[in-house]
């Protein structure tokens, strides 16, 4: 659920650490990691600009992200729109995922429902990379 490690941590603790069965991992790793992001979005589109008009460093660090969303993602999701919103939350990289996703869909003023839904596709298929890469990555472990 925390903005940093989401499921591109959970999926390999479960698997690695906790033994647990990848089906069960990947399927927990999914749903709690959309789980907080309908109310970020809800939060952010009431109370986001009062944050971005203060001076604090909260305030600034939202001013800077949302900078930087509009310069790299802006252009994509403008052009592209839907896929574009799946592509920045699917990309298992720092700094993309679905509280980037929410803040791209805030951002750039997308439709909440579209953006949940692309929010939403992009978890999936983060959570098939992760869980496919954690699998190869402890078979190739086992093999040596």
């Amino acid at each position: 659920m925390l903005p940093i490690g989401e499921l591109r941590a959970s999926v390999p603790l479960a698997i690695v650490s906790f033994d647990m069965p990848w089906p069960q991992a990947l399927g927990l790793s999914v749903a709690g990691n959309f789980l907080p992001i309908p109310f970020v979005l809800y939060a952010l589109r009431t109370l986001g600009a009062r944050i971005e008009a203060q001076q604090h460093v909260a305030a600034r660090i939202l001013r800077w992200r949302t900078a930087r969303i509009e310069r790299s993602w802006g252009p994509r999701v403008r052009r592209y729109g839907f896929p574009a919103i799946a592509l920045a939350v699917a990309i298992p990289l720092p700094f993309t995922g679905a509280w980037t996703g929410a803040l791209i869909v805030w951002t750039l003023h997308e439709p909440a429902r579209r953006g949940l839904l692309a929010i939403a596709l992009g978890i999936a298929v983060a959570g098939i990379v992760v869980t496919a890469l954690t699998i190869a990555g402890v078979e190739l472990i086992r093999l040596t």
